[in-house]
């Protein structure tokens, strides 16, 4: 070992610091795939072994089958058209409606009001239960699935947006300010870019409720019998006693949550984390 001498005292050059080898293991995606096979191994050993009957909890072979007939027949690919096409208008309404409301808050302290107002109102309402309303409204049509949906949507945006516009840096503000914007032009060129992580994570949790009330919607369209989507697909399968039909249509919404999961995923890696906005996972 190299040493100093200083003195009477011999002082030992420190040893480099070597940084810890990582653990190299399988891949996040191969585990989770493993992991998901593994409990399949168990619910099919489940029904085998307890002779469970289908019409309580089918296998999983049974709903496999009971989907690919549905994909292969077309009811599920028209139920699941009819539910997203009502969730991304909905979705697109909300958010618009939303980015209105924290662009007048931001630029007016009546709007500031407004906002807090009426968020703290209707926020904290489930929009489910404004379907009844919305029937009498607008009757059993896709107009009433839809108005709930900007119910559930608008607001989680609006103050997601909100957060973000009065987070930005005053410096941003200063200099946008300086350069002469103001109104509609300071939002759009500068706030709603600045204010993208915080837009995007309302944009996540406002779909997430309206995916939810979509489906809670179309279940009671069932029920008053009217055709709809994937809740209606559901509801109508469970008329019938088909129980195997029933898991399907679960199955297809959790694939479809998982899609657009990673599709939001995929544009936060490609802005706000491209851009150094926000620290990748």
């Amino acid at each position: 070992m190299a040493t100093e001498t200083t003195g009477e005292f011999a002082l030992a050059a420190p040893a480099p610091v070597t940084a810890p080898r990582a653990r190299r293991g399988l891949p996040t995606t191969l585990r989770r795939a493993l992991i998901l096979v593994g409990l399949l191994v168990l619910w099919q050993g489940y029904v085998v072994v307890s002779n469970v009957p289908p019409l309580l909890i089918p296998s999983p072979l049974a709903v496999a089958q009971a989907l690919w007939q549905d994909l292969a027949s077309g009811r599920i690919p028209a139920a699941t058209y009819t539910t997203l096409y009502s969730l991304v208008v909905g979705t697109l309404l909300g958010m618009l409606a939303g980015f209105a409301l924290a662009s007048l808050a931001v630029l007016f302290r009546p709007g500031q009001d407004l906002l807090a107002l009426l968020s703290a109102i209707l926020n904290p309402l489930p929009s489910i239960a404004v379907l009844p309303l919305a029937m009498i409204w607008f009757g059993l049509n896709e107009t009433a699935i839809i108005f709930v949906i900007v119910q559930a949507t608008l607001w989680p945006i609006a103050i997601a947006t909100d957060m973000g516009f009065r987070t930005i840096s005053p410096t941003l503000h200063m200099v946008a300010r300086n350069l002469g914007l103001r109104g509609l032009r300071l939002v759009v060129d500068v706030l709603l870019p600045a204010a993208l992580p915080h837009i995007l994570s309302g944009l996540k949790a406002g779909w997430a409720f309206g995916w939810r009330t979509v489906v809670a919607a179309e279940l009671v369209f069932g029920v008053a019998g009217a055709a709809g989507g994937l809740g209606w697909y559901i509801n109508d399968s469970r008329y019938f006693l088909n129980t195997a039909n029933v898991f399907a249509g679960l199955v297809v919404i959790s694939l479809l949550g998982i899609l657009v999961d990673l599709l939001f995923t995929v544009i936060e890696q490609q802005t706000v984390v491209k851009w150094g906005m926000k620290h990748g996972v």
